[in-house]
Formats: C-alpha cells, structure tokens, sequence
C-alpha cells in the first residue's frame, strides 16, 4: 500500500490503532482521521469517574490529540468533520464540516469504518425534556456536572443496569446523591447469568440504591417546581432532579447500509476475519461491526474497547498485505460496583442455552482470594462453564472483592489457547499469602470441573432439585443446618456419614449438599464406594442463596414424597 490513501471515519480505540498501526508499517501511506466530535480519542471508559468526581480533571481522559498523531505518527486528524456519505463507485466520501455545513470529498484507496455505537434514546413521551441525559462523550459528563453543580441536585434515575448504567450509580451515590436504578430485565448485568448477578444487586441494595427490576420506563413528566417524573410500565412514579438513560447502545451502522454494505443479523456491519465489510476497498473495526462469537461461533455485537483496539490493527495489517485474522469476541469484561469487583470470559449459560450448544456442565466454587491465614482474605464466588465430554472451557463469571479480574484474565487467555480444566487444574501461577493460595482458585476451578469429566463426581444441578424423587442429604454441622437448609433436608454431618451408612437407602437416589461443595466431594467419594446411587449439589448453600426464587421451592415435590417416617436429622 505505500504512496496509497487510507481515509479512516472514526477515532478511538478503533479508528485510531489503525491509523497508527498503518503508519508504522507504511511510512508513505497518507493517512486521515475523520471525526464528527471534538475529540480524536478520549477514555470512554472513564466518563462514570469523572462524573461522580474521581477523576477531577477532564483532560486526563484525552488519550490522544490531533496534534500528537500529527507530530508523532504523521497522522492528519480532522475533528468535527463528519462523513456523511460514501460512493463506492468513484471511491470516494462526503464530508460535512460540523461548524460550517461545508460539504466536500475525498477519494480513498481503502477506507475504515469505525463510526461506534450510540445511546439508545427511546422516542418516550417527554424523553427531550430538559435534565435527560446521556453518557457518551467528554461534553456529555461535562453537562451533566453542570447539571447537578447548578441545580443542587438531590436525586438521580439511572434507566438500565448494564455496566455504564451501575458504574453511573455508584458514581452518582458518590456525589451525594439518592439513586433509584431502573432495569426491563430481571436482573442487573446481563452479561452475567442471573444468579451471579444476585451478588450485585445485594451490594446495590447495601448501598442505598433503590433497584427496580422488571420494569420498565413508560415517560417523563416536568414537576411544576422543578425536576421530572420519571414513569414506569408498572404505574411507579419515580421523582428525580437528573435521569441518566443508560439502557445500552446500538450499532453506528447507517453510513454502511447507506452505502450498501452488508448488515449482519445483529444490526451491525457484517466483516469477515481481516476486518473487511462486503466491499474489498471497505474495512470496519469497534462497536459498529458485526463479529464471530470466539465459543459459539455465532454473530455478536460486543461494544467493547479491547476488542476494538485490536480489530484496528488487524484492518491496518490487511491494508499494508499482512495476512492478520480476528480470532473472534469473548465479550471479556470487569466492572466495580461499590467496592465489589465483576468480571466474565466467554459464554453464560443462559447464552449456551439459547444457541443450542446444550452439550456442557457447569461448577461454582466459593473460595478465599488468598491463603486464609493472612489478613484481608475475602470470598469470591466463581461460575465455571465447560463441555461435558472433554472439558474444554465455554465460559466463567467471577465476583469478588479482591483477585476476581486476574482469575477471570487467566480463564481467558486459556480460552485464546483452546484450553481445557485439565490445563487449569495444572496451571501454575504465582504463590505467596497475601496474593494467592498454594492451590489457586484457578486449580480448585479446574479440579472441580475436571472431577466432573473424569467421572469422579456427578452433579446434580441446583434447577433439577424439585423434579427429583431423591433423599438430600445436608453433610454440615448441625448449628450450620440449623441456620438455613434446603426443604426436607436431611442432616447428617461428614464426621459422622460413615457410621450412618446402615440407614440410608440404596434403592433410592441421594443428592449431597454442603457449604460451597467441598464436603459434598468427600461425602460423594465415600458413598459413591459403598454402593449408593449420589449426586453433589455444586456451590453448596452459598450457591442456593443466590438463585431466583422459583429454583428453591420445593413444597409442592416434597408434599407429593413426603413420609411420616423420614426424620429431619439423623443422630
């Protein structure tokens, strides 16, 4: 491509690891950067900190300068000129320069699409109103401080639960103000399945955060002194000084389908795995493009900076006759939420579910973030999806306090590689008590999976509970049975299973539980080798607290099965 022109529609993370990527490989290539915003590149993901003023000064959120990729890399950047159409034929674009209304044009030998994603901004009646915002650029926040300095704002509406929309929360909760957070689905964070989820919404609510699940916003309204109402489809009336519409983003895919470049299933621009749309002359890289789930297979929409970054440099790569490919999105992700760190790789089960890979197990484990005996160790609870028949990993979703983003860093470089349990349970990380344990959450992770497809253990899922004609039987101490258990729960503890075997029943199924799982194995192990038919309860009673309602009632099976005769705990 040298002494060629390559046009890039976009900045960021995309847009602008492409043009910076072409140049280091072409130091002839013209290369220029059009942006419609006044910014070339700024940390998006900064925005919710700098709202909520930890992040004090805007300009640490400016990544780069036009001026810096000039002198630096040679790279013309013209901010707040908007391309705002493309002409295949002649290869060439329209450009409207936003302060002016000027239109010209500009020929291209390859062209960039890096447009983004945009707000989804409903056409809700009062949804203009003055105090709705929201969150996509510096002078969005820059607004939006504005706001709140000059009105004294008391009270806050965050409308969707997705990692801007909780990030905005907490950040809002930070400056002082009363948060009610308002989500359609039944749950926050739908990247994550929705009983890992449960952990946040118990942080959200510890917080003062007035979460409103299962609903979803009808309008808004003035208040005759000011402030707005915000109203639901349940009939809520919710007052607020601001509104923050955060309820995800759309795909900027209108300049492409003008064009009449090829649109995916999912809205976004369909590429192939060099990053190139359905014209050979046209690339698109970030959260407009259409891209291949890494587990799946499938067509996804993953609007995330990493992943972004990475396809610029693989469009550049291409465009100077490398012979790059996209491996395709995992959708790797972490947030904090009130101190609580959640992170996630690959699939959830809900999304196994739905794309038919039905063919999978699943493991949750409870363990400390480091060795125990060192001060600070805190809980962190871990969901770990795999293939059933050879263990390959699928997924894994982490929330914790301390270590959560590194494990889930580590599950997914192993997915990159095609990893199995096998390779986590063998893995060896870094070890000293104030990081870690001799034996990893990693390795528990990988044993406890790998037990499942070795044979050694069979699991019986937490869901599957009410529908099974089995004896449960609860392996922990009595002051713990007696604290909370599952319904109709026997009780005999670990200690004293073997000099109970006498009692329980061959020509019936039994299914184990414990704390978090761990005594449950032995207790499998042990009546597993004397004949009985056993199942374990992965996660333990940790896991059961956290599931949706309908999974823990099992009234209606037990009255069905219940006996006169069956104790509640066996001496």
């Amino acid at each position: 491509m040298e002494n060629n022109r390559v046009l890039i529609v976009g900045g960021m993370a995309g847009g602008a690891s492409c043009a910076a990527r072409v140049r280091r490989l072409s130091e002839k290539t013209e290369v220029i950067i059009f942006e419609r915003g006044p910014d070339v590149a700024f940390a998006s993901c900064g925005l919710p900190y700098y709202l909520g003023d930890i992040i004090k000064d805007e300009n640490k959120l400016l990544v780069s300068s036009p001026e810096l990729l000039q002198s630096r890399f040679n790279i013309e950047v013209r901010c707040e000129n908007e391309v705002i159409a493309i002409d295949r034929r002649h290869r060439e674009i329209k450009v409207r320069r936003v302060a002016t209304g000027e239109v010209y044009s500009e020929r291209y030998d390859a062209l960039v699409l890096a447009p983004g994603a945009a707000p989804i901004r409903p056409a809700l009646p009062g949804i203009d109103l003055p105090g709705i915002f929201v969150l996509r650029t510096i002078p969005d926040t820059r607004a939006m401080r504005a706001w709140i300095a000059e009105r004294g704002c008391k009270s806050a509406v965050v409308v969707g639960a997705g990692f801007i929309g909780l990030e905005a929360a907490e950040n809002l909760v930070h400056r002082g103000l009363k948060v009610t957070l308002i989500e359609m689905l039944d749950q926050v964070m739908s990247v994550l399945d929705v009983e890992m989820a449960d952990f946040v919404q118990e942080r959200l609510t510890e917080n003062r955060v007035n979460l409103m699940l299962e609903d979803r916003v009808a309008g808004f309204e003035e208040q005759p002194r000011g402030g707005l109402i915000v109203r639901t489809a349940s009939g809520s009336r919710v007052p607020a000084d601001i509104v923050l519409f955060g309820a995800g983003v759309r795909p900027e895919a209108g300049l492409a389908k003008d064009a009449g470049l090829e649109i995916g299933t999912s809205g976004g621009i369909r590429v192939n795995e060099q990053m190139r749309t359905s014209d050979p002359r046209i690339w698109a890289v970030g959260d407009a493009v259409e891209t291949c789930d890494f587990v799946s297979h499938q067509p996804i929409l993953v609007p995330l900076a990493g992943p972004a970054q990475r396809q610029g440099r693989i469009a550049a790569d291409v465009i100077c006759g490398r012979q790059s490919r996209y491996r395709g999105t995992q959708g790797t992700a972490v947030c904090s939420v009130f101190g609580l760190t959640v992170a996630n790789t690959g699939m959830t089960e809900k999304a196994l579910l739905r794309s038919g890979l039905g063919d999978y197990e699943k493991i949750y484990l409870h363990p400390d973030s480091h060795a125990a005996y060192y001060p600070g160790a805190t809980t962190m609870h871990i969901k770990l999806l795999f293939s059933s028949h050879d263990g390959k990993i699928l997924g894994a979703q982490a929330v914790g306090e301390e270590g959560v983003e590194k494990r889930i860093d580590v599950i997914a470089m192993a997915m990159q590689m095609n990893a199995t349990v096998f390779d986590l349970e063998e893995a060896e990380l870094c070890y000293a008590p104030q990081f870690g344990s001799a034996r990893d959450p990693i390795n528990m992770a990988g044993m406890a999976a790998a037990n499942v497809v070795r044979g050694d253990v069979a699991l019986a899922k937490w869901e599957d509970l009410p529908s099974l004609d089995a004896l449960v039987i609860d392996v922990r101490e009595p002051l713990e049975y007696a604290t909370d258990h599952v319904d109709d729960a026997v009780n005999i503890p670990l200690s004293r299973l073997r000099q109970s075997l006498q009692q329980l029943p061959k020509d019936q199924e039994i299914v184990i539980c414990c704390g978090v799982g761990q005594r449950s194995y032995f207790a499998y192990r042990a009546l597993k080798q004397h004949g009985f038919v056993v199942r374990s309860l992965t996660g333990g009673m940790k896991t059961y607290a956290h599931l949706p309602f309908e999974l823990q009632t099992r009234d209606e099976a037990i009255a069905k099965r219940k006996t006169e005769t069956k104790a509640n705990v066996i001496p």
